[in-house]
């Protein structure tokens, strides 16, 4: 597909929206922005790019799709893709986990690519957007007003201030200038044990395509080591460590070339990259504050285990910049951003829900958690159903808005609960649709591209004795009345090329599946009933409930279950 090119803003006078942070999640929310016609400006506080390490290496399939809309699809086919995911006790292996695509989507579950290289393509597609980074741009003071933010940024010119509509901050773990001018807290825990990061190089045959996970390996008792695949014959291994672990001691003296030399044997190596890191679990009290949205690490942290850090970081970035460009664009009131923080809050404690629980397995507190670890380590040797039990990590997925204000519930198609790991819900109201080719006359070849451009409506067939053409303009006329934003209506059948659209959402005739920019589904409501449509494209803008205040019936959620491993 063509990289798309910016739009025009409608008004170039406008105030920029302010992305505080160059990292991936800055990088994507300039991008998305700019794609949408906002204009933007982009901030970082050092001098320049610093591509050092491996850092984020694992991109999940629906971020690869973020990036592709934007034009970084050759992230895909330079980096090491990889769809299965394999479980060790000590020398046996317990399981692995083949991961499903519900619909046909071209893009592989995962990708490995360094977080550097990342970035480095990205900022070529920042160049091309007309999108320039300020480097030397540290934020050291954040304000905002009635009518927009005030940045004030320290540079080798002296203090600046920058002004904008708005301000998303992307700063990291570290920018806690921005939450503390907030007021706003960053509660959580640090885990004790360290993990030890070195990207090698090395030729290990069979190792090229798959991800290992290793619990208790006899060249790493009682502990863990995982196992990445990337490009350029680079292996990214992880190692947790004693909480008082000496890189520097153990280079010096030889330990750390033996650790290595346990893994690949006399395989020649060269390490590329080293790091030692200790994981902390922190969600902050609000992801939105006013006209300032937190993205990222700035918001949330957790440990990479499941690879849900940057993974997340990128949702909250389509997110925030769908919602943002909507209501600058005039088609959605200030009500939608908070919306943000609802639904990438959610996301953001359930994250740290099964990235916390994934750590308490590894690093078992006490004597009665370290017990039972060993015990469902022991039987899952033998005992298919002790391995559901072994935590080793749930891979990153998108989560699902099931509970959101923006999603209308179709009782005909409830959500069905967390699926098994590997698995993907059935399609329903908050849930991301499946990508799969399709048929547009002038359009891109796969349906996740064509929901970005705004709302969608996707058709089952027409209701016995009404007219299609009919069915299709009467439920595309709805929906226009309701908004501004623009809106395509499709029959499924008419563009499904392969049927595998159809066959993930099995339509009933007559139904009408609304599908909000980001590809969640908002509603699926009946087509001929013309206020079901207005009423859920109102409720997926945010709209219906700055109306009139829902009862308490229409606004009960069922409670999400547990997350589990």
């Amino acid at each position: 597909m063509r990289p798309p090119a910016p739009r025009t803003p409608a008004d170039p006078g406008a105030d920029p929206v302010l992305v505080l942070g160059a990292g991936p999640v800055g990088q994507t929310a300039a991008l998305l922005l700019a794609r949408r016609g906002v204009p933007v400006q982009l901030l970082d506080g050092r001098p320049e790019r610093d591509a050092v390490g491996s850092k984020a290496i694992c991109q999940q399939r629906d971020v690869l799709d973020v990036w592709d809309w934007l034009g970084a699809g050759g992230l895909v086919e330079e980096g090491v893709t990889w769809d299965t995911a394999r479980t060790f006790y000590r020398e046996n292996e317990l399981f692995s986990v083949h991961l499903a695509d519900p619909g046909a989507s071209p893009l592989p579950p995962f990708v490995n690519i360094s977080q550097s290289r990342t970035e480095e393509v990205l900022d070529e597609r920042l160049a091309a957007a007309g999108v320039r980074t300020r480097w030397n741009h540290r934020v050291t003071g954040i304000a905002q007003d009635a009518r927009g933010v005030t940045v004030e940024c320290d540079t080798p010119g002296g203090p600046v201030l920058l002004r904008g509509s708005h301000a998303l901050s992307c700063l990291g773990a570290h920018g806690g200038v921005v939450r503390d001018a907030l007021g706003l807290s960053f509660d959580g825990t640090t885990f004790e044990d360290r993990f030890l990061i070195c990207d090698i190089r090395a030729d290990l045959p069979g190792w090229e395509r798959e991800r290992r996970f290793y619990f208790d390996p006899a060249w790493n008792p009682g502990r863990q080591v995982l196992i990445h695949p990337c490009p350029d014959s680079v292996y990214r291994i992880d190692w947790q460590v004693p909480a008082d672990f000496d890189l520097e001691a153990e280079e010096s003296d030889g330990r750390l070339d033996a650790r290595i030399r346990q893994i690949v044997g006399d395989t020649p190596y060269e390490i590329v990259w080293h790091s030692v890191y200790r994981f902390h679990t922190r969600v902050v009290e609000r992801m939105r504050e006013g006209r300032v949205l937190l993205l990222g690490d700035n918001a949330h942290l957790v440990a990479p285990f499941g690879a849900r850090g940057l993974n997340s970081g990128v949702q909250d970035a389509e997110n925030a910049a769908w919602k943002l460009a909507y209501v600058l664009a005039g088609w959605a009131g200030e009500d939608l951003l908070e919306s943000y923080h609802a639904e990438r809050h959610a996301a953001a404690r359930e994250n740290a829900e099964v990235t916390g629980a994934t750590m308490r397995f590894l690093v078992p507190h006490g004597d009665e958690e370290h017990s039972t670890r060993v015990g469902v380590l022991e039987r899952a040797l033998t005992d298919d159903s002790a391995r559901a039990l072994v935590d080793s990590g749930r891979l990153a997925e998108p989560f699902w808005y099931t509970e959101s204000s923006l999603t209308t519930p179709c009782p005909e198609r409830p959500f069905g609960g967390r699926p098994p790991r590997g698995a993907t819900p059935s399609p329903c109201p908050g849930v991301i649709l499946p990508d799969a080719p399709v048929t547009v006359p002038g359009a891109a070849e796969r349906i996740r591209p064509l929901l970005r451009e705004g709302l969608t409506l996707l058709l089952g067939a027409a209701p016995a004795g009404l007219d299609p053409a009919s069915f299709l303009d009467g439920a595309r006329s709805a929906a226009q009345e309701a908004t501004r934003a623009p809106v395509t209506a499709l029959y499924l059948d008419g563009i499904d090329t392969t049927g595998a659209l159809a066959a993930a959402l099995e339509p009933e005739p007559g139904q009408v599946w609304l599908v909000r920019p980001d590809a969640h589904v908002a509603a699926v409501v009946p087509g001929a009933d013309h206020g079901a449509v207005r009423t859920a494209v109102r409720t997926c803008l945010g709209l219906a409930a700055a109306e009139a205040p829902a009862s308490p019936a229409a606004t009960a959620r069922p409670e999400r279950s547990a997350p589990t491993a």
